[in-house]
This record gives structure tokens, sequence and C-alpha cells, in this order.
């Protein structure tokens, strides 16, 4: 595609012959395939998409795109900029999730300097800038002293790359740690004075319901939302994202509330799972699924035997009850995942395969573009109708099979109506910081 198709230097053009997905994608009013897509023709100026309209309006000078389809720049609304591409130095012996954790200790403790941090931060974004993604939300490890090193280098990063990508961080720490409230107080002031979401993992702690309180009241007094890493595990007796629902209905708490994994939810009894869902429908919870990151770590056994269950939580249960879910890139190159490029369409694809996202396509195309966007109150993201920026990917794909069967390397990602550079960096820059 990239030697057939050609775009002008100035951010002013019509696209014709493209296919848009109705769920990503101002397009109602068209006739759309089993799949959700439609034939359309759109119109760029001075970098804002000004029109769609069904294909075949298009005058002769406009670019054909060969019938492929275009997709709005993507939104990856979990993932952990700051532990990106530390695998060389601190690999997982073994593949799980406590051997994730235990590598991260002393790897954290030794390397996590500012310029540490910084390097592999901007290496990670530059991947997902040309990969096509719009907006990011990452996850801050803040454990004390860490909070005091992260926090300044992520404030600079969204700087630095706010004409590019938008970036918001959440504070990461174990639950536990909000036991100790001058800490707990401290750090969600540098969360608000940064402009970022209260976040904790959560685990089956006996005073979980006290400190959720805590985290709750606080969001609340600070005006901050709320992400939360919930239930990664197979444990039916981890039931934190019930108890998150209960919480949030107990403030009546009015800010946005994300909880990511979810992953026993797909081990427990109907009933239970019923009564959960219920609870997160009522208190307008959203959800994201990690689909890579979650089969990488989930049900692996030490024993030389087949995992026998995906990790991903229960998606489709959700969206039948009105639940916003998403799915994300989570963990690249670190001891929680030890591949991945913040490549939301290879997200996407993985997703399809691991969750079922087909027969029929539905609308879950928008989990990784208008939903996540919806969830991280972006306004001008996710999704392509006029007036929006003209942020988008076209790809050479020209339905789901296609699309999904390929890389796509040779996708074009527009950006204010232009064409930008999408050579990725290249690993070797990192090596002076990876040496093992």
């Amino acid at each position: 595609m990239a030697e057939r198709i050609r775009f002008p230097d100035e951010a002013t053009f019509t696209l014709a012959n493209i296919r848009l997905h109705r769920s990503v994608s101002e397009t109602a009013e068209f006739n759309h395939d089993a799949e959700g897509l439609a034939l359309a023709d759109m119109r760029v100026v001075d970098g804002r998409i000004a029109t769609i309209k069904p294909a075949g309006t298009a005058h002769e000078d406009a670019i054909d795109a060969q019938g492929g389809i275009v997709f709005p720049c993507f939104v990856d609304c979990h993932t952990h900029l700051d532990k990106g591409h530390i695998w060389p130095r601190c690999p997982n012996p073994n593949g799980s999730f406590m051997g994730a954790l235990d590598s991260l200790v002393g790897e954290r403790r030794a390397n996590w300097k500012s310029e540490d941090v910084e390097r592999r931060m901007d290496f990670a974004l530059r991947a997902a800038y040309a990969h096509g993604t719009k907006a990011i939300r990452t996850h801050i490890d803040s454990m004390n002293p860490q909070e005091t090193i992260s926090w300044p280098v992520f404030q600079d990063m969204r700087a630095r790359w706010k004409d590019r990508i938008t970036l918001q961080a959440v504070c990461l720490f174990g639950i536990e740690d909000a036991r100790d409230e001058g800490w707990f107080n401290r750090l969600a002031d540098i969360v608000a004075e940064a402009g970022g979401v209260m976040g904790a993992v959560t685990y089956m702690v006996p005073d979980l319901d006290t400190l959720l309180d805590r985290i709750f009241r606080k969001a609340i007094d600070l005006d901050l939302d709320l992400d939360f890493h919930a239930d990664e595990t197979d444990d039916i007796a981890s039931v934190s994202l019930a108890r998150i629902a209960e919480a949030a209905l107990r403030h009546d708490f009015q800010g946005r509330v994300l909880v990511g994994h979810c992953c026993s939810l797909a081990r427990q009894p109907d009933k239970v799972v019923f009564e959960t869902l219920d609870r997160v429908a009522k208190a307008g919870i959203s959800v994201v699924s990690l689909p890579m990151c979650n089969m990488y770590l989930q049900d692996r056994r030490m024993n030389a035997t087949t995992p026998r269950w995906r990790g991903v939580t229960l998606l489709h249960e959700m969206r039948a009850r009105g639940i916003t879910v998403a799915i994300a890139s989570d963990n690249t190159r670190d001891p929680f995942y030890a591949y991945g490029d913040l490549d939301m369409l290879e997200v996407y694809r993985d997703a399809t395969r691991i969750l079922q996202f087909n027969h029929p396509v539905a609308d879950w195309p928008d989990t990784v573009a208008a939903s996540p966007a919806k969830i991280m109150r972006l306004a001008d993201a996710g999704w392509l109708k006029p007036g929006a920026g003209a942020d988008f990917v076209l790809f050479r794909g020209r339905n789901f099979t296609e699309w999904l069967s390929r890389p796509e390397t040779d996708r074009i990602v527009i950006r204010n109506g232009r064409r930008i550079d999408t050579t990725l960096p290249d690993y070797s820059e990192l090596d002076d910081l990876l040496k093992a």
C-alpha cells in the first residue's frame, strides 16, 4: 500500500473507497455489510474531517484507498510504560505471576532512576505512535520511594508528547500500603497535582473494605477518577471486583471507575458471576481485559502441563448488561509479558481469537477506540466523524479476515491530516540500559 497510495503534503484531501466500521464512525445511515463495514468517501480539510459520505460521491482527483479499512487512531487505556522493555536485564525465571513480582523488586530498586524510566517510556511511546495510537493511560509503580521519581518523569513525558499522544497516569501500589495513611495522603496529593487517576492493586486482605473506603473517600475529596487492578488470579475466592462495585455504590461515587483484569470471575459459579455483574452495572463501572498478558501469565503450571483456561474475563456477559468494556496492551517486554510493542492492532487481533470477537463482529472494534476514549474522557478520540481531528490509520485489509490475518506493517498513519513516519525505534537504542 505504501507504494500504491500517495498523500499530499498539505492536510487537505479526499480519501475515496474506504471501509468504515459502524462502531467507530458516524455511518449509521450507510449500507453496512454483515461485519458492520460500509464503503465511504472522506473529505479532510486543514487537518480535520470535513465530511463522511457514502462511496461514489468523491471527485476524480480523490485518493483511492482501494477498499482498505480506515480505523480511528487507537486508544490504549491500560499500559505500564514505566516497566516497559526491561526484559533483557529482568527476565521472568519461570513465566509465572509470582516469578514476575519477585523479579521486579530488585530491578526497580536498582535501576529505576529518572533517566532509565524516561528513556524506556520514550522508546515505548515512539513505537505506539508509529503503530497508530493517539492516547494512552499508563499505571505508574508508586510504592515508596518510586513515586518521587516516576511521577515527575511522567509529567515531563506528557508535556513532551502532548501534540502526538495524550497521556494519562494512574498510581499503582498494593492496596495494603494504604494502611499507612500519612504516606497514602502524600501520594494522593502527588497524583492530584499531576492531574492523574487514583488506583491500586486489590487483594482479598481482611481489611479490604476499609481500605477501599479510604481510597474512594480520597478520590471524592480530590475529584479523581479511579482505576484498579483486580482479581488477576484463578482463585475463585478472589472477589474484589464485587467489593469495588459495592464501595462505589456505598459512596455514591460520581467519577469514572475502571477495573482491569478480573480474571477470577471466569472461574466462579454462575450465581456469583451474575450477582457481581449486576453490581458492576449498577455502579457504572467499566472493565478492561488484557488478553495477551493474561494468556501469558494465568494458569501457567510448573509441572509441564498445558494451561486449561484463557485467563480473560467475561466481556460478552458484561456487554450484554450495558457495562462499558475495553481491551488494552498491558505490559510490554517485562517480567509480566515477554513480548508486545504497544500495537493495538495486535491486541485486537489476538483478542478476537481469544475472546471470540467474531461471528458476528458486532461492535467489538470499539474496544480499542471509542470505548476506551469514553472511559478516559477523551472527546476527540476513538471516533471518525465530521469535525473530529483527521487522526486515523489506513490499512490494506478490506474485511476482517484480511485485516486480522496479517500484521499490516505497511499501514498508513495519518495525524492531523498528514502522513507520519511509521519507522519503529530500534531495540539497540536501549542496549546500554539493559545490560544484565
